[in-house]
């Protein structure tokens, strides 16, 4: 007698029931899924805003106090807030606090050198804001750059053994590159070049002494030959080789200067990807027996983006009399997009595979599930696919109070008290409102002064070496 299957093998009718319930369960769960991602929140970009706009307007106060909140909320984010403050400390007439902070970082950033296999799973599920952020390149290097500049304007001893891990720092940088890279991108080698603010400052600290004039030369030799370009290389090297440093009742003053706004970064949508992707999704689909989600949100990436300075430079004058102009030794610019178009292929990589990941986890759900194609169920997985890729968002994080690029001028002075003034310049001539502040110059010593110029004024005070105030005194 021929007995219907659905009757005779009672274990069917469990499997059907248990897929029906499995794909109500789905369905479920997949509504409230959806839910959290379309919440979603705002990216490290737009929160510290406030933070760039009080600082840029001269509001120290109010910038720190932005910045104090922001640290309170976002964990993830600490780091780059630190390197931030920092650079508020700084501009605040407190260099200390300024370089224990950039120590901090810096040492917290080597600590995340070794990858976490977890943190890099986790990342391929969510976006790349889950993982630790470990630093840019460039922003490593100009760590140990600020703690040199921050060590000098509180008359430490530090700033030459900062300056050495400077140059240390982007040698083991530049080495990691050739390995990672070797013959497939000769161009993300290329994309690095020594920082000669190191040498520079070696041989600056060198010339104080008539003991190690030598090691002078050598530094002022790599500061030519790492930087070119640089206005004042050759006269250093002239200086060091075949003139006296200082002559007897002189001293000499060195003014720091950074200038303009640095690079940070902001999202943007790889289209050419994301059509590639969306093409793929439809190939699949119609030789498939699931649903694919499609590719309709934006594959997004981080993109570094420059600013145009407003002063090309910075004119002293000294005593009333103009001196001279601030010439340019690192552009920072310059070398966050070189670097950013070195690492370009990997970050699509990344975002690729990311799409890829997520949707095999779709598909591979709706196969266990037996989910029809087309079916209510499926078109429910397809939505929270969607939704799933929609949240994602670019890694903005970054060090967003840095300059545009660092400047530097040297003068001999007489000894004793001289008034120096800053003032915004650019090609037609000098503009904006002048700083101003007093040194003293001592036989055979040097003097330093530091300025912030990220726009058309100075932010905060102009620091001096000469007239740095113990910390207890500032805090």
């Amino acid at each position: 007698m021929n007995i219907p299957p659905i009757l005779t093998l009672p274990q069917d009718r469990q499997r059907i029931a248990h897929r029906a319930g499995c794909r109500a369960t789905i369905t479920c769960a997949l509504g409230a899924f959806v839910l959290l991602l379309l919440s979603g929140c705002a990216s490290h970009f737009d929160r510290v805003q406030p933070i760039r706009s009080a600082f840029f307007d001269g509001n120290l106060a109010a910038a720190d106090e932005a910045l104090e909140k922001q640290l309170k909320k976002h964990k993830g984010e600490r780091d780059v807030l630190l390197l931030d403050k920092a650079v508020i400390e700084l501009a605040s007439g407190r260099p200390k606090d300024a370089e224990r902070l950039l120590r901090k970082v810096r040492d917290h950033f080597d600590d995340l050198e070794e990858v976490d296999p977890a943190r890099e799973i986790a990342s391929m599920l969510s976006d790349d804001k889950v993982r630790p952020y470990a630093g840019e390149d460039y922003e490593k290097v100009l760590i140990r750059a600020l703690l040199s500049i921050s060590n000098l304007m509180s008359n430490g001893g530090d700033a030459g053994a900062y300056a050495l891990q400077m140059v240390d720092k982007q040698q083991q940088i530049m080495q990691r590159v050739e390995e990672k890279y070797k013959d497939e991108n000769q161009s993300a080698v290329l994309a690095y070049k020594q920082v000669a603010l190191g040498p520079y400052i070696r041989g600056m600290l060198a010339e104080e002494s008539p003991l190690t004039l030598n090691d002078a030369v050598r530094a002022r030799v790599q500061v030519a030959k790492w930087e070119p370009s640089f206005r004042d290389a050759q006269s250093d090297l002239q200086r060091c080789e075949h003139e006296v440093p200082m002559h007897p009742g002189h001293g000499a003053l060195y003014v720091f200067a950074l200038v303009g706004r640095g690079p940070i970064k902001q999202e943007t949508a790889e289209v050419p990807t994301q059509a590639a992707l969306l093409i793929a999704d439809r190939i699949f689909d119609a030789v498939g027996k699931r649903n694919v989600t499609p590719t309709l949100a934006p594959v997004k990436i981080p993109q570094v983006v420059n600013f145009v300075p407003v002063a090309d430079s910075v004119s002293i004058r000294i005593d009333g009399e103009l001196a001279g102009n601030t010439a340019t030794l690192v552009d920072i610019g310059e070398m966050a997009v070189r670097q950013q178009e070195a690492h370009y292929p990997a970050v699509i990589g990344r975002a690729v595979a990311r799409r890829v990941i997520k949707k095999g986890i779709l598909y591979a759900v709706e196969e266990v599930a037996d989910i029809e194609k087309g079916s209510m169920v499926s078109l429910a997985v397809m939505a929270a696919g969607v939704a799933w890729e929609a949240t994602e968002s670019a890694d903005t994080r970054c060090w967003g109070l840095l300059p545009d690029t660092i400047q530097v001028f040297r003068i001999e002075l007489p000894v004793g008290e001289h008034v120096i003034t800053l003032r915004p310049s650019q090609r037609m001539g000098d503009f904006g409102t002048p700083a101003q502040t007093r040194i003293t110059i001592d036989e055979g010593r040097h003097t330093y002064l530091l300025g912030n110029l990220p726009t058309s004024q100075f932010v905060g005070e102009l620091l001096t070496s000469s007239s740095s105030l113990d910390e207890d005194t500032y805090r």
